[in-house]
């Protein structure tokens, strides 16, 4: 590579994405104090730049007018110019994004906001190409009208801004409405459940046409749903509604048959041609779900894409000291001399190309089939591509074939007159090889920033997996990385989190000159991942320190006045905004998770004042709950675990024993969406005991481990057969 030509402040910074921007022309600066006071001084606007480095649109926007010489110098001589991560910094990102949101209909990234030296946004969008087209106005145009504004019109675009800045105060409040209380769940679960219905794809699952997102939200809500009716038609549906979206996406291009894993979303209806990048949080969430469609289905199918993407994870997004990196990029180099990135490129495939590395004559099958007649057939492989050119605008997918497995592998074997267990092995066989061709390929931009949250969403995948599957390599790998959190994302003389740290030189892990503090998101998905962590481990020190990071969320983000939580702390005077976040989307809005998580503190606890909050924060959405449910399904579920009640399964005795490996075993496989396991092995020095007096009551029976189902700390009869326990816990 040759000598950049630029380099800006961003050099200084740990954040890939700031990185990728360090040698723009543009005199970037990182979100702080220094950007702020040149603005003031110099009297000028600043112009904010929002993405994050597996962003498509945001590489296009750096190759088209940040990369250009003309277009930064507009950008310096009129503007302060910030660049911010939105994964490192989601505060300074969402306040901003309400704004574009509010004013112009949409959202996304790159966004691009101009604000008045006091950090007031008056004008923004999303990506702007450099020059004026026939639909759409040109990034050099809208930059030089609004330095004009600036120099005419200086009073009446600071007046906007402070009305603008007002009237996104009242819409974004969310507060209790006088004597609210939380809303009643059977009707909020009804309505939810009748909403997505009515959104479900009936042939290919998923809950829109295109883009079609995996929202993890929406099947943690069906198997609850399913949970608590059974014996009903509607929950009949619910399940077969998230078990068939599960299937197609196991079966369609957005999971990578080669690499394992899955991609961020798919373009159309059938799951086939993704936006190419994966992201940690999908993987947490979608591990988790597939282990509870395996825990409710018995079926094989979907622990295989559990450890799928474990496997994916562990080889490819795992740091050495323990932590998960954040995502790997959609765009790479399609060979090694290639001068330009092509999304995609890293992950499809020509017809050409498969035959060439599939050539072997299969024994056994049809005369003259060959491995490659095997593998596209089953796969979707055409000659000219099968990609729809709709789908592929930039013409990057020419040619080329989305893995995805077109028809179920009996029909394959009998198209070719093989054993359908033969056609498994023959296809792993195929797999491996490309797996090997793929490895030549240049590799996508890794993004090895370490998020406590999305550490945490990935903690709970593992531990959820390792006790589902019984696979105690899961659980110790959980293990791992909530050390690792407690080493790198942990503060202990403050007791806080840190928000994220970086894969350094010569794989150390380094830290920001002034660390990002945590975050509301990245509390409640660590506290969760801890609760988590104690259920498949049976370590107590995680429970402790979920419990004390409660105290400290509640301490930092609690509103008193209008009840829940804020997303940020109060003590950052460069937020114009303290929000709540109102929407369960890619991952659960923090409010959602923070009920669940009070419910299980209390039961582990004896806090009942966290039960309270739990009820505050419902009351808090009630409105919200009552009206549109679909946009809040975790919450939703969370209202219904609310008002039946939190179960606490108490297997007493020696958890190295058979008979209570046995029982823990029968709790692990039935899935009650409204219970919390504890073990009681009888020292009563031990945290449990002492947070629980209570426990110090129960008793084996007849020197046998011993269930018990507790209520609000009120027990029901000893039970000493697995039956009888399998039985109660499926009440």
């Amino acid at each position: 590579p040759s000598v950049p030509r630029h380099t800006n402040r961003l050099i200084n910074e740990k954040s890939p994405y700031l990185l990728q921007h360090a040698h723009n022309p543009v005199d970037w600066y990182p979100w702080g104090q220094e950007a702020f006071d040149k603005a003031k001084t110099e009297n000028k606007l600043i112009f904010l730049s929002v993405g994050y480095s597996t962003c498509h649109w945001c590489h296009v926007m750096e190759e088209e007018s940040f990369k250009s010489k003309e277009i930064g110098e507009i950008m310096n001589e009129h503007f302060v110019c910030i660049k911010v991560d939105r994964e490192e910094r989601p505060d300074v990102d969402k306040v901003y994004m309400t704004f574009v949101q509010a004013t112009s209909g949409g959202g996304g990234w790159p966004m691009s906001v101009w604000l008045t030296p006091d950090l007031k946004p008056f004008a923004g969008g999303t990506y702007f190409p450099p020059e004026d087209g026939v639909h759409r106005v040109g990034f050099r145009t809208v930059l030089l009208r609004i330095a004009e504004q600036w120099k005419e019109n200086k009073d009446a675009l600071l007046e906007s801004s402070q009305r603008i800045l007002e009237a996104l105060r009242h819409t974004s409040e969310i507060r209790v409405q006088g004597q609210e209380s939380p809303p009643p769940a059977k009707e909020v679960m009804d309505t939810c459940f009748q909403q997505l219905s009515r959104s479900y794809d009936e042939d290919y699952g998923g809950f829109s046409k295109s883009p079609k997102f995996p929202t993890p939200v929406n099947l943690n809500f069906l198997f609850t749903y399913w949970a608590l009716h059974q014996t009903t038609p509607e929950g009949a549906r619910a399940l077969q509604m998230a078990l068939h979206t599960l299937k197609m996406m196991a079966h369609g291009g957005i999971h990578d048959h080669i690499g394992q894993g899955f991609h961020r979303y798919s373009t159309d209806q059938h799951w086939h041609v993704p936006h190419f990048e994966k992201m940690l949080y999908d993987q947490g969430q979608l591990a988790a779900m597939y282990s509870k469609a395996f825990q409710i289905s018995g079926d094989e199918f979907f622990a295989d894409v559990v450890r799928d993407i474990l496997l994916y994870v562990s080889r490819d997004l795992s740091d050495q000291a323990g932590g998960f990196y954040s995502a790997e990029d959609a765009d790479s180099y399609p060979t090694t001399t290639s001068r330009e990135k092509r999304e995609g490129a890293f992950c499809v495939w020509t017809a050409k190309e498969l035959r060439a590395l599939l050539p072997d004559p299969v024994e056994g099958a049809t005369e003259g089939t060959t491995l490659g007649d095997v593998f596209m057939h089953h796969y979707g492989v055409e000659e000219a591509g099968n990609v729809d050119p709709m789908k592929d605008p930039h013409q990057e997918l020419k040619g080329k074939n989305v893995l995805i497995a077109r028809c179920p592998p009996e029909l394959t074997a009998a198209q070719f007159g093989l054993e359908p267990g033969r056609l498994s092995a023959l296809l792993q066989e195929c797999q491996q090889r490309l797996s090997s061709a793929r490895a030549q390929r240049p590799r996508p931009h890794l993004d090895t920033k370490m998020l406590a949250a999305w550490n945490g969403l990935m903690i709970s995948g593992f531990a959820q997996a390792g006790a589902t599957l019984a696979e105690q390599g899961y659980v110790s790998r959980a293990a791992q990385a909530a050390a690792f959190l407690r080493t790198h994302l942990f503060d202990p003389d403050s007791g806080r989190l840190l928000r994220s740290c970086y894969q350094g030189k010569h794989n150390s892990v380094e830290q920001s000159a002034v660390p990002i503090q945590g975050f509301l998101e990245d509390y409640v998905f660590v506290i969760q991942a801890l609760f988590d962590l104690y259920e498949a481990s049976l370590e107590q020190g995680w429970l402790e320190w979920a419990l004390h990071l409660q105290h400290m969320q509640d301490k930092l983000f609690w509103d008193p006045k209008g009840f829940a939580y804020f997303s940020t702390e109060a003590s950052d005077p460069s937020l114009l905004l303290r929000l709540k976040d109102d929407q369960d989307g890619a991952e659960p809005t923090p409010n959602s998770i923070a009920i669940t998580n009070l419910l299980r503190a209390a039961c582990y606890s004896g806090h009942m004042d966290w039960v309270e909050k739990a009820s505050k924060i419902l009351a808090a959405f009630s409105e919200r709950l009552q009206k549109i449910p679909i946009t809040l399904p975790e919450m939703v579920r969370a209202t219904a675990v609310f008002h039946h009640t939190l179960k606490q399964v108490v297997i007493c005795g020696d958890p190295q024993g058979e008979d209570t490996k046995e029982m823990l075993h029968c709790v692990r496989s039935v899935f009650s969406p409204n219970k919390v396991l504890m073990v009681a092995d009888g020292d009563s020095t031990g945290f449990l005991y002492r947070q629980l007096p209570f426990l110090a009551s129960l008793k084996r029976k007849d020197g046998k481990a011993t269930a018990y189902i507790c209520s609000n700390f009120t027990c029901s009869l000893p039970v000493t057969s697995v039956q009888e326990l399998r039985g109660m816990l499926s009440l």
